[in-house]
């Protein structure tokens, strides 16, 4: 079952390493996120799996990594500047700013419906050039990847004599000034893009528009995402955007709610357009402003024709941290180890009970955090045996601390959930942070730890997996924090590894664990960086 919650993934990342707020130490900066030890793992992993389908295993494919800064024209002639804007309004009574289409004419921090009207705000990011401030000497931060990839078109072109279809790939970094970030990593101001142009002849675009879309609903199902989350949404003609033909938006059930993951644009031959000299000469289809700047026309010379074209442009464009956001909901899991007995849920129960009781009198509370801290605890209490682990995520969401009895809801929860529960991330294993755990049974066991680090410096040394030695507490403990990071195999070094066990034929083996299924199997040390190879596919 995936995450119920953003505070289940929330408690976790920063729990284990995954995701931290950003610049916590001075209060915060809004809509910013620092990945952790295991978070840059996951988003890396993600990254290369993504680069892998898209370049490395097709023949029709090139990449790039163009600069964050453009000359600020780029900008002018892509539309940006004019169209690239959210309705913005100001509360009167908290003073408190909102984009206008996200909150239903009601400010969600006081209640009150004493609002402005909205007005435009540009999302761009501007940035002075050089060390002399001047009107003129300026820049933005580039809120996407694509405009690097249309500037570059006739550089790739002529340097690798690509001929249609082909498509340019890249992934960065973009900036966007957005008005109210949200929902963890989901809408935040620094994030990451994995985008694609792809071009095609005129007349060929829907055919591969069609093509794409199914092609990236296969590849989110490969990294893990389930095909009951993931729901493809063709938008509406007074939808689309500016330069779209059509475009097919992939939603994701996030914990949140059915959001975007990923659009599929068919943007015709608007950007090449937008972006060429001499445009009355060029027969373009789209609407484009003049542009009396570009030194170059972005066409394409077709041998067979005799012909410049202006390609159409097919763009599969995702974020990469809303894509670890979905990875990481629908691998997680809160599992039931073994039926808890009824007198140690008792107390749990009450505490639980006590707790809601004081959420729901708590004065200090906003109307939304008392809401959600509610609605979360009612639905734990609902099915208490199956979902106690989730008191967890409950105690960190917003406004849980400034409730006095939550310590002791939590040092009654802890211990059980301990002995009986377990949560789990279930991560296709080429996406896992960690591949391998290497555990001694016994920490203070020189012939045991000494096994174990060879092991974990023999796999570490293969360069195809990340490997950790952990013996920072008893062997269950060991197991649960591994499940917990999503980490697919642990292998266990113990007494029968050196021969001192009553089957002689144990010696040199191991025992290995299996996450997902929790099955132990003994696995001779020669063997073993095969044996994983093959199950990790």
């Amino acid at each position: 079952m995936a995450a119920q919650t953003m505070e289940q993934l929330v408690s976790l990342s920063k729990r284990r390493g995954f995701i931290f707020p950003g610049s916590a130490i001075y209060g915060g900066l809004q809509g910013t996120y620092d990945y952790g030890p295991l978070g840059v793992e996951l988003k890396n992993n993600l990254k290369l799996a993504w680069w892998r389908a898209n370049v490395w295993e097709r023949e029709d494919m090139e990449g790039i990594d163009a600069s964050i800064l453009m000359n600020k024209l780029t900008w002018r002639y892509s539309g940006h500047e004019e169209t690239f804007v959210d309705p913005m309004v100001d509360c009167k009574g908290c003073k408190m700013r909102w984009r206008a289409d996200q909150i239903a004419g009601k400010c969600p921090s006081c209640g009150s419906a004493e609002l402005t009207e909205p007005r435009p705000f540009n999302l761009m990011f501007k940035t002075q050039v050089g060390p002399v401030p001047d009107p003129e000497s300026f820049s933005y931060l580039r809120p996407e990847t694509a405009q690097g990839i249309f500037l570059n078109f006739k550089h790739v072109l002529d340097s690798t004599s690509r001929k249609l279809p082909f498509g340019i790939a890249q992934m960065g970094k973009s900036f966007r000034n957005e008005i109210t970030p949200r929902n963890f990593i989901f809408r935040v101001r620094e994030f990451e893009q994995m985008e694609i142009e792809f071009f095609v002849k005129p007349g060929e675009d829907e055919a591969w528009h069609q093509k794409w879309v199914e092609d990236r609903i296969n590849w989110w199902l490969s990294v893990g995402l389930s095909k009951d989350n993931l729901v493809p949404y063709h938008q509406k003609a007074n939808e689309l955007a500016h330069y779209a033909k059509a475009t097919v938006d992939l939603l994701y059930r996030f914990p949140h709610g059915l959001e975007e993951l990923e659009g599929i644009a068919n943007r015709t031959d608007y950007d090449l357009g937008s972006h060429s000299k001499d445009q009355g000469s060029l027969g373009l289809k789209a609407r484009v402003a003049p542009n009396s700047h570009s030194t170059e026309k972005l066409t394409y010379f077709d041998a067979e024709t005799k012909q410049h074209v202006v390609p159409f442009v097919i763009e599969p464009s995702a974020g990469v941290d809303r894509g670890v956001l979905a990875v990481l909901s629908e691998a997680y899991a809160e599992e039931q180890v073994k039926p808890a007995p009824a007198d140690r849920l008792k107390p749990v129960e009450e505490a639980l009970g006590t707790f809601l009781k004081s959420v729901s009198r708590n004065e200090k509370l906003t109307a939304d955090a008392k809401n959600a801290l509610l609605a979360e605890g009612e639905r734990i209490s609902g099915a208490l045996g199956e979902r106690l682990a989730s008191i967890t995520g409950l105690l960190s969401m917003p406004g849980a601390e400034s409730i006095e009895v939550a310590k002791k809801l939590r040092g009654q929860v802890d211990p059980v959930v301990d002995e009986f529960y377990r949560t789990v991330l279930h991560f296709k294993p080429r996406l896992a942070p960690i591949k391998v755990a290497v555990l001694p049974l016994k920490k203070n066991h020189a012939g045991i730890v000494d096994v174990a680090k060879g092991i974990r410096r023999r796999l570490q040394s293969s360069g195809s997996m990340r490997v950790v030695y952990d013996d920072t507490g008893a062997i269950g403990k060991l197991y649960r924090r591994q499940d917990e990071i999503g980490t697919p195999f642990c292998v266990t070094v113990d007494f029968d590894t050196l021969g001192d066990g009553k089957d002689a034929s144990t010696k040199d083996t191991v025992t290995v664990r299996h996450r997902d299924s929790m099955a132990q199997e003994r696995v001779a040390i020669s063997e073993l960086e095969g044996y994983l190879r093959e199950k990790m596919g």
